[in-house]
């Protein structure tokens, strides 16, 4: 495994309110090799999900892969999230208590690879993990309303 580019989005509709996650895949050569979108219920800010969605994406690769292959793989997270993205780097500070426990949480996570990489992208860059998100929160709330 050469480099996979993970592409996450977290979305809170009312923020906080109704949440869900989205995320890609791709290898090296731009191809999407896996998706996958998730509710994760209600009370939730964007900022949270956020996180929640690289935190998923990390866990899945180990998952996926397996722990010998993360130590030898460099995984680029790309998000659409300011605050993710700068505070992961260390250029913000992480003032919220929530935050601080996710932060920790995706930072020891990183340290299972070899080397991981966070790129801020513009939304524009990042339709397929909102899309996701959006069908996701779509699902569900479909599936509220026939009962």
């Amino acid at each position: 495994m050469k480099k996979i580019t993970i592409h996450t989005d977290g979305g809170s509709r009312g923020n906080p309110g109704p949440a869900a996650i989205g995320v890609v895949f791709s290898n090296e050569k731009g191809q999407i090799i896996k998706e996958y979108s998730q509710y994760l219920g209600e009370n939730l800010t964007n900022n949270e999900v956020e996180y929640q969605a690289a935190i998923f994406a990390l866990k899945k690769f180990k998952a996926l892969f397996g722990k010998k292959l993360a130590k030898n793989s460099e995984i680029e997270i790309k998000s659409d999230s300011e605050l993710l993205i700068k505070q992961l780097r260390g250029e913000y500070k992480i003032l919220e208590p929530k935050i601080q426990f996710l932060f920790l949480t995706a930072w020891n996570l990183k340290l299972d690879f070899k080397k991981v990489k966070f790129t801020l992208i513009s939304r524009e860059k990042n339709k397929e993990a909102d899309r996701l998100v959006n069908e996701a929160l779509n699902n569900q709330e479909k599936n509220q309303k026939l009962f």
